[in-house]
């Protein structure tokens, strides 16, 4: 983990009432299985930062989704040379965090691909609602992981892909394999911790609740939740 001291992040009214909304978000009935988010990191060198705020954040996934009945969650990363990483399934955030804090950074090549094959194994298994990937760069080929995206979306998996910076190959890319998977795609600042704290949570509502939940945030939600709705609805 980063040696340098993390700031803890100001949540802002707007946030607050953000979650505050989730939480009050009355659905007819509680899903009788929590949902199952995979929650997919690059772990390679340059996401050191934002893995560190990411540990602080993650608990809203699970805390935006107590009324929708619940959210199981797995992570799994890639990082250094040839590496690739799954946790169980945590139900809550101390272990989620647990997961997140034994693990550090390794400069590296991407292997999104083996973050889409092991969706595919994993839904095998038992369905997945949706998938996170937090990623800032691509090193793979496009073609191949088009076609990944595009089983997934056949599957039911959608993909929400969070790009870190601003890399226009990697960011045009993770549009297309959003858009194919049926997912959304969502660029985030690695200084504003309110941006990924929304869309972490609303994509947690979305596995837990659907669509109709997400839906059901309204006009309160963030300009960045507006625009993964937007998504889709295309």
């Amino acid at each position: 983990m980063s040696n340098k001291e993390q700031t803890p992040a100001v949540i802002s009214p707007q946030v607050d009432h953000f979650l505050m909304k989730v939480a009050a978000t009355a659905l007819p009935v509680k899903n009788p299985t929590k949902g199952r988010l995979v929650f997919a990191m690059d772990a390679t060198a340059s996401r050191q930062p934002t893995w560190d705020r990411a540990c602080h954040l993650q608990g809203e996934m699970f805390s935006a989704t107590d009324s929708l009945g619940g959210l199981t969650v797995q992570l799994c990363y890639y990082r250094g040379f040839n590496e690739f990483h799954s946790s169980g399934w945590c139900e809550q955030t101390s272990q989620l965090l647990s997961e997140m804090t034994s693990a550090t950074c390794l400069g590296g090549h991407t292997q999104i691909r083996k973050v889409l094959a092991h969706l595919c194994r994993e839904n095998n298994q038992q369905k997945i609602q949706a998938a996170v990937f937090v990623g800032d760069a691509i090193e793979e080929d496009v073609d191949e992981l088009c076609q990944q995206a595009g089983n997934l979306g056949v599957l039911g998996i959608p993909l929400f892909m969070f790009h870190e910076g601003n890399n226009a190959r990697a960011s045009s890319i993770f549009k297309q394999m959003a858009r194919l998977s049926g997912g959304a795609y969502a660029p985030f600042d690695l200084n504003s911790a309110s941006q990924l704290k929304n869309l972490l949570a609303a994509v947690a509502i979305y596995a837990a609740g659907g669509h109709k939940a997400l839906q059901d945030l309204g006009k309160d939600s963030s300009v960045e939740v507006a625009r993964l709705l937007k998504q889709l609805k295309e």
